[in-house]
């Protein structure tokens, strides 16, 4: 008869072991999006929703990753791969589902979605705690520094939603027209200002953040073709932008990262540096000395002139506002989300059409590929990382 109790107890401590590994390791939410590929040609082959997820990954040993949630939420690998985000404190996550795929008359086809779904990291299980509405195609977004905010950039609504965030009480307190279509939206460090790419406009804009108050007051300027995606050095003296250059796809051109220097008055773009076709994913090692752009190099079109079977990374130094080009790495079939592990030693690349992550060894400025590959089970479109 002691033996159930003492069973009971030790799944009791396993369960509380677990939930405690999942807060102190570093971990990274990843969205698998099941409803799009590609033929030969390159046309969309869609699929009716229902299979998709958000996976939660175990870092502890950074060389094997564990899954240690799947929650079967839909979520889109169009957009840039920044669609969800982790709070500073890694108790919450958020999720934009920006497209959903319906039936009309026989035919699937692509429609913004304008759905937002809140998860709590500190659950065990990790689950779900609300999908909430937001405006038209939420995409790129990203948490404050603080943890109280959030901003969402909506590329069908031309806005950017801003949500105050209370533990798992998340809400849409103000919608702030942006004049022109923005694909992703970054906090400065300080968490008083925030970027956003305006993507057919080929410009970035500036807004002021005081508390909850966020601020548009019309200031853009110029950045290479088609930015999809933005990403904050740790310092606040510069952002990078993944220029596209394809409006969301690879065209056999090459393109840029351009260099914004937010210490000068006003904030500009001060330099561009060629990476290859179709950067996408684009991440800053928090040690702020080395950075990465995803280039999708038509990997998901076999006919193109400018196909290849693989993507890579385009490796760039920094050192203050000067950015260089280091390296080029192979990596996988159609790579989309770069994310530095919170020490800056290893960098992770979401392969879609391989259905895995590349691992990568940072040291220093040196990043090598480790030759070891992270399933997961799915087509990953997007991941982010916790900041510890």
């Amino acid at each position: 008869m002691r033996s159930l109790p003492l069973t009971l107890a030790l799944a009791a401590i396993l369960a509380l072991a677990g939930a405690r590994l999942l807060q102190a390791a570093p971990f990274m939410i990843v969205g698998n999006d099941e409803k799009l590929l590609w033929d030969d040609n390159g046309k969309p082959i869609l699929s009716a929703p229902g299979k998709d997820s958000v996976l939660i990954v175990d870092l502890a040993n950074p060389l094997e990753p564990k899954i240690v949630a799947n929650l079967p939420l839909k979520n889109s690998v169009v957009g840039p791969p920044v669609n969800l985000a982790i709070d500073p404190t890694g108790s919450v996550a958020l999720v934009a589902d920006s497209v959903n795929v319906i039936d009309e008359g026989g035919t699937l086809k692509q429609v913004p979605d304008d759905k937002i779904h809140v998860i709590d990291l500190k659950s065990n299980p990790v689950k779900l705690v609300q999908t909430m509405t937001a405006a038209k195609q939420p995409s790129g977004l990203s948490i404050s520094p603080k943890g109280d905010l959030a901003l969402v950039a909506n590329r069908a609504d031309k806005s950017i939603s801003v949500l105050s965030i209370h533990g798992t009480d998340v809400r849409v307190i103000d919608t702030i027209p942006m004049g022109d279509e923005v694909s992703h939206v970054v906090f400065t460090p300080d968490g008083k200002r925030a970027l956003a790419t305006k993507f057919p406009a080929h410009k970035v804009a500036l807004l002021e953040v005081n508390g909850e108050k966020v601020t548009y007051n019309k200031l853009d300027w110029a950045a290479g073709l088609w930015p999809y995606n933005v990403a904050m050095a740790p310092s606040g003296k510069i952002a990078l932008t993944a220029d596209n250059g394809g409006a969301g796809s690879s065209d056999g051109s090459v393109d840029t990262v351009s260099v914004v220097a937010l210490d000068l008055s006003p904030p500009r773009v001060i330099d561009k540096v060629v990476v290859g076709d179709g950067p996408e994913g684009l991440a800053i090692s928090p040690k702020g000395d080395v950075a990465v752009a995803a280039i999708l190099a038509g990997s998901n079109n076999k006919s193109a002139y400018y196909y290849h079977r693989n993507g890579s990374v385009t490796v760039l130094g920094i050192d203050g506002d000067k950015v260089t080009r280091l390296d080029s790495i192979e990596v996988g079939g159609l790579p989309e989300a770069a994310v530095f592990t919170p020490d800056g030693r290893y960098l992770y690349v979401g392969n879609y059409l391989d259905q895995d992550f590349s691992i990568l060894q940072v040291d220093g400025k040196k990043i090598t590929d480790t030759g070891r590959r992270f399933k997961v089970p799915g087509h990953p479109g997007s991941a982010r990382m916790s900041p510890n």
